[in-house]
């Protein structure tokens, strides 16, 4: 991702300013979310010490300011980075043709036009999931780790450091499946310009097509074309699907082991059940879907 955003950059940096708002934006959303499950443990605590409406409506009224803070900013970080990827992509595209427009006729001769239409069509749809959902989400997940192991270690580092117990299987589990989610993709991306090339010629090609009677092999050319791509699709599919039960199996495994040593540390009153509940949040929004 990072060489696909490199090579992007001089592209981006034209809108730096909103990729520098959409970035603070997502760092503020991030910061409040974490901030949430901190005024959670310490209006249990308060509760703990002593019952009152004022409290319980003070605290209320804190995690709705602190909510409605964090859905601001999470819309505004969609808005604006979704719009600049869309930007990106409509500058790509326009580069990109008027870079088709200027090549030799000798490009032509040897380049397929399925080739050159899947690069303008689908895969630069790709790189737009890449340069906006895909930094997005990357940069979020970041932020959110730093900003709660830092709270947890914090309250206590001990507990802390049992919650991360899984988190170098987890990286394997993400690297391993990234890599053949990766590799798969690909060989989509090239399938679908196969696909592309192969309705081009036949189309541009129809008049000698129907003179030799080649109707019927055409077809079960592209149909086996078409079979192979959609098997492909369902094997990425499958990957995926049993990537991100796995990765739920192995954080929800940590809310365990958070769930049973915390539960543990807070009977023999080494943690408040404030700071176990707020463990317990931080990992519940991990293992949630």
């Amino acid at each position: 991702m990072l060489r696909v955003f490199r090579r992007a950059w001089p592209y981006i940096r034209r809108y730096r300013r909103a990729l520098f708002l959409g970035l603070a934006a997502l760092l503020l959303k991030d910061l409040l979310g974490a901030i949430l499950p901190v005024v959670i443990g310490a209006g249990v605590d308060a509760l703990m010490r002593g019952f009152s409406v004022a409290l319980v409506l003070r605290f209320a009224g804190l995690l709705a300011l602190v909510s409605a803070g964090k859905g601001v900013f999470m819309y505004w970080m969609r808005v604006i980075l979704v719009s600049m990827s869309r930007d990106v992509e409509y500058d790509i595209r326009n580069d990109l043709f008027a870079r088709l427009t200027s090549l030799s006729a000798d490009f032509y001769g040897t380049a397929r036009t399925g080739d050159v239409m899947a690069r303008a069509t689908n895969d630069l749809n790709a790189v737009r999931m890449m340069l906006g959902p895909g930094v997005m989400y990357w940069t979020e997940t970041m932020f959110t780790f730093i900003f709660a192991i830092g709270i947890m270690v914090w309250v206590d580092w001990k507990l802390a450091l049992i919650a991360l117990i899984p988190a170098p299987v987890v990286s394997f589990v993400v690297v391993w499946f990234g890599q053949r989610i990766h590799d798969r993709f690909e060989k989509i991306q090239a399938m679908f310009s196969d696909i592309s090339s192969r309705v081009q010629e036949n189309l541009s090609g129809v008049r000698l097509l129907r003179a030799y009677v080649q109707e019927q092999h055409e077809t079960a050319q592209f149909e086996r074309l078409n079979i192979e791509y959609v098997h492909e699709n369902i094997r990425l599919a499958k990957l995926s699907a049993l990537f991100m039960p796995l990765l739920q199996a192995l954080i929800s495994l940590t809310f365990l082991i958070v769930l049973w040593v915390g539960g543990y540390q807070m009977l023999r009153h080494r943690i408040t059940l404030g700071n176990f509940v707020m463990f317990n949040t931080f990992m519940a929004c991990w293992s949630g879907p």
